[in-house]
């Protein structure tokens, strides 16, 4: 797989509001009776960034209510919680759902923080430095969800709501429904015009476009507030531990990991991502804890499927999974798409042994081998990245040793956003 190094620029930041968010509030919806009312011509761009604080608050009442769910139980917040970077605060792989919350879902839960930078979905991403320089392909890269399926998070939104796994309603009628009775119904109509509610594919548009410019407000998403960050600007320190993290965490020999989880500030001087939002085949480790996985044929292969279809006949793609962000990565409580890894060093020793030593990670077949790559078929373990620290043989040492694994996940601790930190680490 080729190395990703280039350096994606995000939008930037107003009075609280993202200019992503700026744009969704400019956006209309579907062209209506409805419809005409919600955007009555051309906006100043104070109109619009009025309307996006609007749409933002309207958001945030949509994302904190479980009436929303066919069970009542569950609200996008149930499993994107503020307290741990809108992601879960559970330690389970995967969360239950469904009309009685007695169905799991497929894939560990993604933080929604700093979305916002995620470009489009495209199969061959051109990048460089040199503007017009357009000669190296750097593979599959953006979009939102593990295989990066859909592009706007007004898309985003609708798979929790209309899955039968998470919050359960069949259609996006019965949405309507529910907006219809909610409390602040009248919300919706004094934002999206009294007749919203008169055609259900407005009113749930409505919700999921509130939905998406809420998750683009900057204060509650994209802070920026790590000590890293401060470090950056000439504002805080690291202590040599964490200095030497960043190193290894930089050192294309050693950990290797900036070359996917970007450390530098982008070409703009904004913050950087520590994700470059490409597709990696990392081969975690299959989990049992993951119902569905019960299956023995059944392989969750990420952008080749089977939650997307569009790559299905792509095997060059079977295994990949978008790389998340490590911004306030050790608030997590479980890792990877399938949430196998509860333990952040345990991820950066699979790293560092997962060619080296196999058996400390994939369970043994009858006969005593290794049985390796153990939630990837055969077939396309040509897909693995064997960049550094992979690409080692068995047998060999370690590319990191314990003392430097801790280094790292001691540098990745700088990654914590200032809100989510316990009050005493604020002083």
């Amino acid at each position: 797989m080729t190395t990703k190094t280039f350096r994606l620029l995000r939008p930037r930041l107003a009075i609280g509001i993202g200019a992503a968010a700026l744009c969704l509030a400019i956006l209309p919806l579907r062209q209506s009776s409805a419809a005409a009312g919600v955007h009555p011509g051309p906006m100043s761009r104070a109109e619009a960034f009025a309307r996006a604080e609007t749409l933002a608050a309207l958001g945030r009442k949509i994302f904190f209510d479980p009436s929303l769910s066919a069970s009542g139980l569950q609200a996008c917040a149930s499993c994107h919680d503020p307290a741990h970077a809108f992601g879960s605060a559970s330690a389970m792989p995967v969360e239950m759902g469904g009309d009685q919350m007695d169905r799991p879902g497929l894939r560990a839960v993604p933080t929604l923080r700093y979305l916002q930078a995620v470009p489009s979905f495209s199969e061959h991403f051109y990048d460089s430095e040199d503007e017009g320089d357009e000669s190296v392909d750097n593979g599959p890269t953006g979009g939102l969800t593990w295989d990066g399926r859909v592009d706007h998070g007004a898309d985003q939104a609708k798979i929790p709501l209309l899955s039968p796994f998470e919050m359960g309603n069949k259609d996006a009628a019965e949405v309507a429904a529910k907006l219809r009775r909610a409390p602040y119904a009248g919300d919706i109509k004094t934002a999206f015009g009294e007749t919203v509610f008169d055609n259900p594919e407005d009113s749930f548009d409505a919700a999921v476009e509130s939905l998406a410019t809420f998750e683009q407000s900057g204060p509650d998403f994209y802070p920026y507030s790590s000590r890293y960050d401060a470090f950056l600007a000439g504002k805080a320190t690291l202590s040599a531990q964490e200095l030497r993290g960043r190193q290894l965490f930089e050192d294309p020999a050693k950990g290797n990991c900036s070359s996917c989880h970007l450390s530098e500030p982008a070409n703009d001087g904004e913050p950087p991502q520590f994700s470059d939002f490409g597709f990696l085949g990392l081969a975690a480790p299959r989990n049992m804890a993951i119902p569905a996985n019960a299956d023995s044929s059944y392989h969750d292969l990420g952008l080749c499927g089977p939650q997307r279809t569009d790559f299905a006949g792509h095997s060059e793609y079977c295994g990949l999974f978008r790389t998340p962000t490590l911004r306030n990565v050790v608030l997590k409580k479980s890792f990877f798409h399938n949430g196998y890894f509860h333990s952040l060093r345990d991820v950066v020793s699979f790293y560092a042994t997962r060619y080296s030593d196999p058996g400390r990670w994939y369970p043994k077949n009858p006969d005593g081998t290794i049985r390796k790559y153990d939630d990837l078929p055969q077939a396309y373990w040509a897909n693995l990245n064997q960049d550094p620290p992979f690409g080692r043989k068995p047998g060999d040492s370690p590319v990191l040793t314990d003392p430097e694994i801790d280094d790292i996940v001691a540098f990745l601790g700088t990654l914590t956003d200032a809100d989510l930190l316990p009050e005493a680490d604020l002083h």
